[in-house]
């Protein structure tokens, strides 16, 4: 019975993968008559700012860190708005070993240094799948849990077991997060203008994930719970993995026995600009002496998704 209930989730999956396809042909359709109705207007809508999700007195957890670029960023040279912040408030992760690290990423030793010297954490060895085995953790709370870019790495060929590989991932992340981040009150977004759709409908159909529709951090009110802050390509086969949709309404327990995963409220998702972050590389999973320096998904934008949990 076991065996047939893990055939299901699979099974589940790969029909979020066809409806999801289904979707962006009707998307690209629409987004093509948009753009001529757009050339025949006049002017243009201004830009927003670019979002920055954290505060200065934000305690952040950074998952699958890779080179540790971003948390150098974040530390030596962030945003005007995050001057203040001090280091010691992040918590910086890799998967692989120090030495693994240091061998794949090879910038990664300096970064490592600065970061230690400037008095943030710095942990090797976390399996963002299973975040309650990390004894540095246990206990901890954070305001934002980021994971920029994750994925497997497993090297699959087939896109659509690639693509069920990576569902998978993000499910186990969402599902081992829960006791890492803060409790308290729902954050509300402070919107920027009105949405043209409703960020947390149940269907997927009507979620806010087109545009950027707020201008700071959701977590300015004392008390907000944590939020999980989740970095993919806006491009297939990133687009296949339907993150909204697992964080929302995710499938059912592969076996008996196994808790299911929590529901999220989606809060937004915005463009992540990686400029403001500055020495901030994406790096693969690979790592830069298999060439790793991230190709995949080029032409389409790096876009944010910021998840609280339902109460």
């Amino acid at each position: 019975m076991g065996h047939k209930k893990k055939t299901s989730l699979k099974a589940t999956l790969q029909s979020q993968q066809t409806r999801l396809r289904n979707k962006e042909k009707a998307a690209h359709a629409a987004e093509a008559a948009e753009l001529k109705t757009k050339h025949k207007g006049k002017g243009k809508a201004p830009a927003l700012r670019p979002i920055i999700p954290f505060t200065s007195t934000d305690k952040i957890l950074l998952i699958g860190e890779g080179n540790f670029s971003f948390a150098h960023a974040l530390v030596i040279d962030p945003p005007l708005s995050l001057e203040h912040l001090p280091p010691s408030n992040i918590t910086a992760t890799a998967y692989d070993s120090e030495e693994e690290c240091y061998d794949k990423y090879l910038d990664a030793r300096s970064k490592v240094e600065v970061l230690r010297e400037r008095g943030a954490v710095v942990l090797f060895g976390v399996d963002g799948t299973k975040l309650e085995k990390c004894n540095a953790l246990k206990g901890r709370r954070f305001d934002r849990v980021m994971f920029n870019f994750p994925h497997a790495g497993k090297g699959i060929t087939d896109q659509d077991r690639n693509i069920l590989s990576n569902q998978m991932l993000i499910l186990g992340f969402l599902h081992s997060v829960v006791d890492c981040l803060a409790e308290g009150t729902i954050p509300t977004p402070n919107l920027s203008r009105k949405p043209k759709r409703p960020a947390d409908d149940d269907d997927d159909d009507n979620v806010n994930d087109d545009e950027d529709i707020d201008t700071s951090s959701p977590s300015t009110a004392q008390g907000a719970r944590g939020t999980v802050l989740i970095t993919l390509r806006n491009v297939p086969p990133y687009t296949n993995w339907d993150v909204p949709r697992l964080a929302k309404t995710p499938p059912k327990p592969a076996s008996l026995g196994t808790p299911p995963n929590p529901n999220y409220k989606l809060l937004r998702s915005f463009v992540f600009h990686r400029k403001m972050w500055k020495g901030y590389e994406h790096r693969m999973t690979k790592g830069e002496r298999a060439h790793g320096r991230g190709t995949t998904g080029e032409g389409g934008e790096d876009r944010t998704w910021e998840f609280c949990l339902k109460d």
